[in-house]
């Protein structure tokens, strides 16, 4: 038994964060930094409001603390890293201080991901849009375009770092993906740039995805939903990165050896949104007549509709698109209305009359029973499925 007189006293450990704000991919780290520090409350946390490689870090020169997390993306940040000597964890892939252990995202596992997708959907031509002042993104177009090759395709690239302002750049997408072979499907080194080529895409009057598919890399939901076409995307496992990364810097304070400088972290999976969703074929009419089928389907179209979109007849339009697409084109149209329901299940409290309106159904009833054919669960419970 312990003295009952001995004061209780677990000095708190004081963390500085050096961690950007500004973007989906930091935030995540942030949220992840947040869990441990609930499961370990004695640490203080210090966050100053930054954007990224911000390099005014005089404030840490008199900071008196015991760790760091950083996020260390110029040398200038590395000095002052260099300068504090106390235990540090770095989040950046830039290894500025190859001391430093470090824990980032898995860049070969994000980029064959991404060209798995796009190989999926059936295209044989492949690009990457990145920015070479950004590691990552060096390592992105690196990991992507050598599993492109090893599988037997040529991947064209773009490097958008000789651009002085967003118009030039944007400019400069749009020259290269005019001359791209169609169709085409293009990897994004992060969102940002995923949304200023699908910008890019519509300044050439490129259709997107029918001619060009683009999967960024992050899953910021705001940039992804507010592209237009919304952006598919690659969602890293930021907040598993930032609680990884918090746990080393404990064991560190701890005096505990670190078995691994370096740690990559595998990303979650992918956002599947328009801007991907196609299947790549080279019959030009069975493609538009896809498009307008997702572009349509809500507004109660039927077959007879999409037959009006083309000279063919209804037997030999019916038999091309079966064999483009493995379904009718009647089975298209309900996949993209029930697709649009469980969107509004998830994300609406709207009642399922008003679902059913908005989704082309004219019926609640014959929605509730195809819904329940489909995914064996009627509406109602997959929404509550969903919410739990």
């Amino acid at each position: 038994m312990g003295d009952k007189n001995k004061p209780f006293n677990i000095k708190n450990r004081q963390i500085a964060l050096i961690i950007e704000t500004s973007n989906e991919y930091a935030r995540g780290l942030i949220r992840g930094i947040k869990k441990f520090k609930r499961e370990n409350r004695n640490w203080s946390i210090y966050l100053n409001e930054q954007s990224r490689g911000y390099s005014d870090l005089t404030w840490l020169l008199n900071w008196k603390g015991d760790g760091i997390l950083a996020r260390i993306e110029s040398p200038q940040i590395a000095e002052y890293i260099k300068i504090k000597k106390i235990p540090t964890v770095d989040l950046s892939s830039f290894n500025f201080i190859p001391s430093l252990p470090y824990v980032e995202t898995d860049d070969d596992s994000i980029a064959r991901l991404a060209a798995d997708h796009l190989i999926e959907r059936g295209f044989k031509n492949f690009a990457f849009c990145g920015n070479s002042k950004y590691y990552w993104s060096q390592q992105r177009n690196y990991f992507f375009g050598n599993y492109i090759k090893n599988l037997g395709f040529h991947c064209y690239c773009l490097d958008s770092s000789s651009a002085k302002t967003c118009y030039e750049e944007r400019l400069q997408m749009a020259d290269w993906v005019e001359h791209l072979p169609k169709p085409i499907g293009v990897m994004a080194c992060f969102d940002r740039q995923g949304q200023q080529l699908l910008e890019a895409c519509k300044l050439r009057k490129i259709s997107v995805p029918n001619d060009v598919a683009v999967v960024g890399v992050d899953n910021d939901d705001l940039i992804c939903e507010l592209s237009d076409p919304p952006l598919s995307s690659i969602i890293p496992n930021s907040e598993e990165t930032g609680y990884h990364a918090a746990l080393l810097l404990d064991n560190m304070i701890n005096g505990k050896n670190i078995d691994s400088y370096k740690n990559l972290i595998k990303p979650l999976g992918i956002q599947t949104r328009l801007s991907t969703d196609i299947l790549a074929i080279e019959d030009k009419l069975m493609s538009n007549s896809y498009s307008f089928i997702r572009n349509h389907a809500c507004d109660g179209i039927t077959v007879q509709d999409v037959l009006n979109q083309n000279p063919l007849s209804r037997r030999v339009f019916e038999f091309r698109f079966y064999k483009c697409f493995g379904k009718t084109p009647h089975a298209a149209i309900l996949s993209e209305r029930l697709k649009f329901v469980k969107q509004l299940l998830e994300e609406t409290d709207l009642t399922m009359a008003n679902i059913a309106s908005r989704a082309g159904f004219y019926h609640t009833e014959y929605l509730t029973v195809v819904f329940k054919r489909e995914f064996g669960i009627c509406p109602s419970e997959y929404r509550k499925t969903f919410n739990r």
